[in-house]
């Protein structure tokens, strides 16, 4: 039983000896240390706060420059229904022979032209595509068209005018693209 008491009491000894030792530094840091250890995190934090200011600025910056150009790509659509208005009109028989069918065009263009100022002075300006090779970042090609007197992959047709703010795609000009007939090919 003493035996017993004894080792008991020695292991107890052992353990609080271990336990001292884990909460004991391993060696104490000098002043020079932690000194340094804390100008490396200012230095860490000033950086950092510094890449979160120029982050934000640019942010706005951006906000400022296109912060309408979801409200500039929502207002093409009324370039394009003036456009169609005008060619609707032109080719309407029955309108043909009214007298006031040039008043209300003229009227009509002078809208479309006021809008067309409007987009200018805000940085929205068309692309123009017509027999330039095909872009891909500029143009979405809608179909093909065979043409024997264009290279392959050159815009011979706009659908839709595309647009772009600030040198920011705004919408892409829908474009028919030339091909080479199949029967030239098949000759060469």
């Amino acid at each position: 039983m003493e035996k017993l008491k004894k080792n008991e009491q020695e292991n107890k000894l052992k353990n609080e000896k271990k336990e001292e030792q884990k909460d004991a530094p391993a060696r104490e840091e000098s002043i020079d240390e932690k000194l340094k250890i804390s100008q490396e995190k200012l230095l860490r934090t000033m950086a950092e706060m510094e890449n979160q200011r120029r982050r934000f600025e640019k942010e706005k910056q951006e906000a400022f420059e296109f912060g309408g150009f979801n409200f500039a790509g929502e207002t093409l659509t009324l370039i394009d229904n003036i456009d169609r208005a005008i060619v609707s009109f032109k080719s309407d028989e029955s309108l043909k022979n009214n007298k006031d069918l040039n008043k209300i065009i003229d009227s009509i263009e002078i809208i479309k032209k006021d809008l067309m100022s409007i987009f200018k002075k805000n940085g929205i300006e068309p692309i123009n595509c017509i027999n330039k090779k095909f872009d891909p970042n500029f143009h979405q090609a809608m179909m093909e068209v065979e043409d024997q007197n264009k290279e392959a992959g050159i815009v011979v047709q706009e659908i839709q005018k595309g647009y772009m703010m600030k040198n920011r795609l705004l919408r892409p000009s829908l474009v028919g693209v030339s091909k080479k007939s199949a029967k030239k090919a098949d000759k060469k």
